[in-house]
């Protein structure tokens, strides 16, 4: 029987090194792959989307878990609830107040009561949740999805999608072995507007375009120092810390704070900013630079972040039909305190969040909500614009319900990419120096401190293992 909120804690065991096996053989090989960090003898080996056990009718919801449910994923609770085919069948954080909370809220917008866990092994062995959509901290994100797949469930992970390089293309590699679809929830994909502004670009509104930038000017105070101390009544610390290395509990690496902290996060390059660079590359058309530079560092305040509050980044791409040099420039900017309204965007506001495309013919801006705007000729008269929003918690369940990845947007395989641009940009600033980079092997040539950056490791048994 599904735990509910109230009977969750009785439930919660130490972490296991074999977690509880299921009444199928199938999933007792994939709980013992999952607890030994391995992916050989698991169940889902060749499974296609045609086998799926469940492939979603007209009329057949889709079930979701959704992983962390404190802020973001909370509102993943809300979208997935109003959508006619999907339900959200089961929760799961390792905060056991907040968990409870949580439900209690569901109870209270008349959603369905769903089963709650603090151990997200335990929601994975249910077979009747399809997917999962995660919003745990950054560090959790890729093995919460890896797991997923290896369930076979599909994966919705929040932005961004992978803590580090390594685990882009193990996920791209597992979505494929498994046949089961993961979703970086980068959401501006499915927004009308910045979909109309990339069309523009790509039909040459802009002539040549040569460079793209983001922007993340946002207001981010102190964070202070806090002493390290008890783990809070009901926080499961271990299960929280996952792939990470054991650490004493501080509050400053705790809740929302743990995106300025290495182990867990990556900086607000890889917060607000994965947005902004996700749509750089897109409206960019590259995947992978060859030359990345990134310096800055953590101005003004003396407190506990680790990760820069202020960053310069600038990447080259290839460009073989370009003119002159035959190549493209996609520069990066973090601020974190008082600035200017580069571009006319975020005027009237503290924050300066969005993108700005230069080419040839002229110049466009891109707000955060899709708004765009272009700038053309020399004299910069105002031309086209547009705008508009989306819903990626829509098309996730459509792409389930329709068993076709190729109406998915923000596939994992263009997520790897835009993520992989936040780990090499935060790798030139933790090494000091510019570096140069190789697409085809995914590797910086001859540098093994640079290397070393592209993966991390992993605390057992929260292992994402290489598909080969």
């Amino acid at each position: 029987m599904a735990q509910t909120a109230e009977n969750h804690e009785k439930n919660v065991e130490p972490l296991p090194t074999e977690p509880q096996s299921s009444k199928t053989q199938s999933r007792r090989r994939f709980l013992r792959s999952v607890a030994a960090g391995g992916v050989g003898a698991t169940f889902a080996t060749g499974l296609t989307a045609a086998s799926y056990a469940r492939v979603k009718g007209a009329n057949d919801k889709v079930r979701f878990g959704v992983v962390g449910i404190r802020g973001m994923g909370f509102s993943h609770v809300k979208n997935y609830s109003r959508i006619d085919g999907a339900e959200v069948a089961a929760v799961c954080d390792v905060d056991e107040s907040i968990l409870n909370d949580r439900v209690a809220e569901m109870a209270k917008l008349g959603l369905p009561k769903p089963a709650a866990f603090v151990d997200i092994r335990k929601l994975l062995d249910r077979d009747d949740i399809d997917a999962i959509s995660v919003a745990t901290p950054n560090h959790w994100h890729a093995l919460a999805a890896y797991w997923a797949v290896q369930s076979g469930k599909h994966a919705a992970i929040e932005k961004p999608g992978t803590h580090n390089f390594f685990e882009g293309r193990q996920l791209i590699k597992a979505s494929d072995k498994y046949g089961r679809m993961i979703q970086h929830h980068a959401e501006r994909r499915t927004f009308e507007g910045f979909q109309s502004a990339i069309a523009f670009l790509r039909e040459g509104g802009l002539g040549e375009v040569y460079m793209a930038k983001g922007l993340c000017y946002k207001w981010r105070d102190t964070i202070g120092r806090l002493d390290e101390g008890p783990v809070p009544d009901g926080v499961h610390y271990d299960l929280w810390l996952g792939p990470a290395p054991s650490r004493p509990f501080s509050p400053n690496r705790f809740h929302y704070n743990w995106h300025w902290h290495w182990d867990y996060g990556n900086g607000d390059l890889g917060n607000q900013g994965a947005h902004q660079m996700d749509i750089a590359r897109w409206g960019l058309d590259v995947a992978l630079p060859t030359r990345v530079t990134a310096m800055g560092g953590h101005y003004m305040f003396d407190d506990d972040q680790e990760t820069p509050n202020t960053l310069i980044a600038a990447m080259e791409f290839p460009c073989a039909d370009g003119g002159g040099d035959r190549k493209k420039l996609l520069q990066f900017e973090v601020r974190h305190w008082i600035s200017n309204h580069e571009g006319g965007l975020g005027q009237g506001a503290g924050n300066n969040i969005g993108n700005i495309f230069y080419g040839s013919e002229g110049y466009m801006t891109i707000d955060g909500s899709g708004t765009w705007k272009t700038y053309l000729g020399k004299n910069r008269e105002p031309g086209p614009s547009g705008g508009g929003g989306g819903d990626m918690f829509q098309n996730f369940t459509d792409a389930i319900r329709a068993d076709d990845r190729s109406i998915l947007e923000g596939d994992i395989t263009e997520g790897h990419y835009s993520c992989a641009l936040i780990h090499l940009a935060n790798i030139s600033y933790r090494v000091q120096r510019s570096l140069e980079f190789d697409p085809s092997t995914e590797q910086f040539p001859g540098d093994k401190e640079a290397n070393a950056l592209l993966t991390r490791e992993y605390r057992e048994p929260f292992v994402i293992p290489e598909i080969v």
